[in-house]
């Protein structure tokens, strides 16, 4: 349990959400990016964003896979999905009564 607390920082949720984003395919931190804003409603700066890119693929739960151009593509590695599957765990545990109302 410790080592997926230590890779997947709930702290702001940023990993967390990369994590869930590129769950079901490879993209690149431009698109990620986007992805946040649509879901944030307003767009990390790249200071934000590749860092906790970097941090992510140091802690093999993200891998870099290819490239577009000059782009690289983030992919969810095995020890990420785990990571995402007990963060969401908890997330949905500290969380679960916030639609009930």
């Amino acid at each position: 349990m410790e080592k997926h607390t230590s890779v997947c920082d709930m702290r702001g949720y940023l990993t967390f959400l990369i994590l869930w984003i590129v769950r079901k395919k490879s993209l690149s931190g431009a698109e990620i990016s986007e992805e946040i804003a649509k879901r944030k409603g307003c767009k990390p700066n790249p200071g934000t964003i590749y860092p906790a890119l970097k941090d992510l693929v140091k802690k093999k739960a993200l891998s870099i896979n290819s490239k577009k151009g000059k782009e690289k593509c983030y992919s969810l590695t095995p020890l990420g999905k785990e990571v995402l599957d007990f963060a969401t765990k908890s997330f949905c545990k500290i969380f679960y009564d916030v639609m009930a109302r």
